[in-house]
């Protein structure tokens, strides 16, 4: 059984923090379960292009207001509590936050932990 706390998080080095967006990751590719799961918190006014190109990820809104913008297409989607988008098929998008937005994510494979985007919009070790 994994029980952790935000403090265990943080202490772990699994918390990453950048001008645009926060992310605590509480499961990690060291727990072994074939996920990973994260609190991801992004700062009002913030525009992100995004491409995970070795990632499956889901991501579960559960405050604030944004919008997601898939850019092959074009279609666009309002962020808000209780609404869920998953990047199925390595998605390459835009998220927009009008408000503070905070979703809970979860990446397959799981991510090592300590992650910050890259200049392409993937995910490159922060160490």
């Amino acid at each position: 059984m994994i029980v952790r706390s935000k403090a265990d998080v943080e202490a772990a080095g699994h918390f990453v923090q950048t001008e645009l967006w926060s992310s605590a990751r509480y499961l990690t590719q060291a727990d072994g379960v074939g996920f990973s799961l994260n609190d991801t918190r992004v700062r009002a006014g913030a525009e992100q292009v995004l491409e995970y190109r070795h990632h499956i990820e889901a991501c579960l809104c559960i405050e604030g207001e944004g919008e997601l913008e898939a850019l092959e297409g074009g279609a666009r989607h309002r962020l808000a509590p209780g609404v869920l988008y998953a990047l199925d098929r390595y998605d390459r998008h835009c998220v927009r936050a009008r408000t503070d937005l905070r979703v809970i994510c979860v990446f397959s494979p799981a991510l090592r932990g300590d992650e910050v985007h890259d200049a392409a919009g993937g995910y490159a070790s922060s160490g």
